[in-house]
């Protein structure tokens, strides 16, 4: 008896495991492209970090109220020349990103997470669950180089505890 109920759980298994396997399916897609440039964040090429100010709980005290806007600078260099103006688009990947669009915080304090906006100058924030380019660096007829001016700021999603603000995104710069 005890044979039979082992076989049978081992079949049982089995299957479940090559059910599993069926959907495995892992889906790459590049770009190829007659211009590329190196990109910096800031000037920098290699792990940039963007340091927001500190803010007072007080200033994030309901939903939708934001603070510390702070601008970050995507730049391309290194570019071939060409003869007609290319705008360039950038990507942002949220690496957890909440329903609203925003940078979820991986940090301590509560309610607040972080929104990126398209300039400096506007209060648009872009929606991280669109995979739409944003528009901004426009790499000039004859130029090597061209950048853009991004912000993000702390996005109360009700009164924010005070603690640590993390959060990252991923970036990708289309010529397309």
């Amino acid at each position: 008896m005890n044979k039979i109920t082992l076989a049978m759980a081992l079949f049982a298994a089995s299957t479940t495991v090559a059910m599993a396997a069926s959907n495995n399916t892992i889906t790459f897609q590049g770009e190829v492209t007659a211009q590329t440039c190196s990109v910096t964040v800031n000037g920098l090429d290699a792990n940039p970090m963007v340091l927001l100010p500190t803010v007072s709980s007080g200033d994030l005290d309901a939903s939708g109220k934001t603070a510390g806007k702070t601008t970050f600078t995507l730049g391309v260099s290194g570019c071939a020349t060409g003869a007609a103006d290319i705008d360039i688009k950038t990507v942002f990947v949220g690496n957890q990103v909440t329903t609203a669009g925003n940078l979820k915080n991986t940090g301590t304090a509560s309610n607040v997470d972080l929104q990126l906006l398209k300039d400096a100058t506007t209060t648009t924030g872009i929606d991280l669950n669109s995979s739409v380019g944003q528009d901004g660096i426009v790499l000039k007829a004859g130029d090597t180089s061209a950048e853009h001016d991004f912000a993000v700021q702390y996005f109360a999603t009700g009164q924010a505890g005070p603690g640590s603000v993390i959060a990252s995104v991923q970036y990708a710069v289309s010529y397309l």
